[in-house]
């Protein structure tokens, strides 16, 4: 099975996952939980690319 396919969710599948959410957080959470989500991108991101910097650093060093 392809891992990637489990993951795929298109129409009717959001529609219920946004409706569970809806119910299980209510209107007033969910921009707080959104934006909580964001920021963890986001430094999710940030750290992906630090650790990518450093390698590719490291490896000049290494060819020098």
């Amino acid at each position: 099975m392809d891992p990637i396919a489990l993951f795929s969710f298109v129409g009717p599948e959001m529609i219920v996952i946004f409706f569970a959410i809806l119910l299980l957080f209510g209107g007033k959470k969910i921009p707080e939980l959104m934006r909580g989500l964001g920021k963890g991108i986001k430094e999710f991101n940030s750290a992906r690319a630090s650790i990518e910097s450093e390698l590719k650093d490291g490896m000049k060093d290494d060819a020098k």
